[in-house]
């Protein structure tokens, strides 16, 4: 009885934002959300370009601001002044009304030009800004070309050749070094995309038949989350990638690993026991978190981590996952190179697998269980996705639990 009428004098509005916020603190509401530094924060910046972005974004909201505050007050002030204060006031008739005041009309125009003009003053600095590498700049660029597929992306290094192969390829991670610039290239090899990092810098489409690019920087080595931000099918909300930017000598580290072909563990001896029988996780629910969080709060340390081969491996059961990837006709979408020959570019490039943090374009860590997970149900984690509708359905290609574990075994040995 008392906090009701302790409540009662409040208005209903002031009742309601009172139950929520009650509810917020009750219901252990996470701090974080409102700091609003996710993953895929706007509003928590690590390079240039998107700083450059995020000062556009405060000047429209403060002149927003602004003019909801003057309107809102203007309205406030005549709801108050010219209230009816009697019954006789509110049966009055209005008096004739009249067209304005042209002053306070002309005003108003010239109130809203200058609110254009601010706002369009930081808009245009910053469209000449982020449109390419700033001149200043350009010499010491570094180039990527990035291809978005359904429903994955493709990472192309021209500047790291391949002796016999061509332009270095990554899938769904994308490496650049910290503290210089990147320009990276846009293509879409099927539909529209439009690749987004939302730390680094702002969304640019990806087109069919028609070239784009934007460019970025890390401010520092970090771990960053990228998105496709255009419906393109399916698969398109789980279409994501990761950004991991390296201080120079790392990233030279990483660029001769991966110019390098896939590490080949050594065979057992021939007196060795065989392949141990493997227990792996068969089923999953419905929608199943595919990351630890160890992982999350921590993903550069992660993926230092996997650039150094398990210690744990077993020769035996990663030469018997070797040999199901050559009869399953694996190799035949997908590279790795220095074992096997086939593969397309149109296809994941599996030769440091290994090495990467993720799985099936950013969705699932890469772990034994998460890569088991993926091997054994790729249409339930991905639906639609082209390795289960073009290479599981037409081959039918059925696993094991056996199978699998020797399969995440192989891949996994592949740093």
């Amino acid at each position: 009885m008392r906090l009701n009428s302790l409540l009662s004098p409040l208005p209903g509005w002031g009742r309601a934002a009172l139950a929520l916020g009650a509810t917020a603190l009750l219901t252990g509401c996470d701090l974080n959300f409102w700091r609003m530094d996710g993953h895929q924060s706007t509003l928590v910046v690590d390079g240039p370009v998107a700083r450059s972005q995020l000062g556009v974004f405060y000047v429209t909201c403060w002149v927003t601001f602004s003019i909801f505050l003057v309107v809102g007050g203007v309205l406030a002030y005549a709801t108050w002044k010219f209230r009816a204060r009697t019954a006789s006031e509110e049966q009055a008739v209005p008096a004739e009304q009249g067209h304005g005041n042209p002053l306070i009309e002309l005003g108003l125009i010239g109130a809203s030009v200058l609110a254009l003009v601010i706002i369009a003053i930081p808009t245009l600095r910053a469209i000449w800004y982020t449109a390419d590498v700033p001149v200043a700049d350009k010499a010491n660029a570094y180039e990527v070309n990035a291809t978005g597929l359904q429903w994955w992306f493709r990472f192309e290094y021209p500047a790291e050749q391949i002796p016999g192969s061509g332009p270095l390829l990554t899938s769904n991670e994308l490496v650049i070094p910290a503290g210089r610039p990147v320009r990276i290239n846009l293509r879409a090899a099927d539909v529209i995309h439009s690749f987004w990092i939302p730390k680094l810098a702002g969304k640019v489409d990806m087109i069919p038949n028609r070239g784009n690019s934007l460019w970025l920087q890390a401010d520092a080595p970090g771990y960053f989350w990228g998105q496709c931000a255009e419906y393109c099918g399916d698969s398109h909300a789980v279409m994501r990638f990761r950004v991991i930017a390296l201080g120079p000598r790392e990233f030279n580290d990483w660029v001769n690993r991966q110019l390098a072909p896939a590490r080949t563990v050594a065979p057992a001896d021939a007196g060795a026991s065989p392949a141990p029988a493997a227990v792996v996780r068969t089923t999953w629910q419905r929608n199943e978190k595919g990351w630890t969080e160890q992982f999350e709060r921590d993903p550069l340390a992660a993926w230092r981590a996997h650039q150094r081969p398990e210690q744990a491996e077993s020769p035996a059961l990663i030469a018997q996952g070797r040999a199901l990837f050559q009869s399953k006709t694996c190799f035949t979408c997908h590279v790795v190179r220095g074992q096997m020959a086939g593969g397309s570019s149109a296809y994941p490039d599996l030769t440091h697998l290994g090495s990467r943090t993720t799985l099936a374009a950013g969705l699932l860590e890469n772990n034994t269980e998460q890569l088991a997970r993926w091997i054994a149900h790729p249409d339930q984690v991905k639906p639609g996705n082209k390795m289960y509708a073009l290479g599981y359905l037409p081959n039918n290609i059925r696993l094991t639990a056996g199978d699998v574990a020797a399969l995440t075994a192989y891949l996994q040995s592949l740093k």
